[in-house]
């Protein structure tokens, strides 16, 4: 890929910064992406159990030749299982060097949000881990939460670029 979005990878950040952002959602809630850490959207393939994962690692594909991991974002956020549909995609990113993959409902659009429309991420308590939520992006009406695909996955990198590698 040309387009130098393989090399640059997803950046760790503490609070969300302007650009583009690729949108997606589970179920009724919209999330964003830095674009630059997206290598590509698939749509759903056969994915490969794997034996003693967690319940949200569905797997790995065979993507032109590489093994890559998939995890199903929804089963990771602790949302309800469902069943995947014609929308269901996969977004394989560059993560830390490795190439994963996280399974959405759907995807949305690429949004260019401006500094002065993306808000801190509120505190819900120590008890709720949010510190892989960058931000709170308004485009319109509504309101996109902004992900460091990093820290949301950190455990799993780890994990599985030992069990993949």
């Amino acid at each position: 890929m040309a387009t130098g979005i393989k090399e640059a990878g997803v950046r760790g950040s503490a609070s969300a910064q302007e650009g583009k952002y690729l949108t997606f959602a589970l179920g009724h809630e919209e999330y964003g992406l830095e674009i630059l850490g997206v290598r590509e959207i698939i749509g759903l393939m056969e994915i490969t159990a794997v034996p003693q994962v967690p319940a949200y690692v569905k797997g790995v594909i065979n993507l032109r030749g590489k093994v890559i991991p998939v995890i199903d974002l929804r089963l990771k956020f602790g949302m309800e299982r469902i069943d995947y549909t014609s929308e269901t995609c996969i977004i394989v990113l560059n993560v830390s060097d490795m190439l994963m993959g996280i399974a959405v409902d759907r995807v949305c659009e690429v949004v260019d949000i401006a500094a002065d429309h993306i808000e801190p991420a509120p505190g819900f308590g120590a008890r709720v881990r949010t510190d892989f939520i960058t931000g709170m992006g308004k485009v319109g009406e509504k309101v996109k939460i902004l992900l460091d695909i990093v820290k949301a996955l950190t455990d799993d990198i780890a994990a599985l670029g030992n069990a993949t590698g």
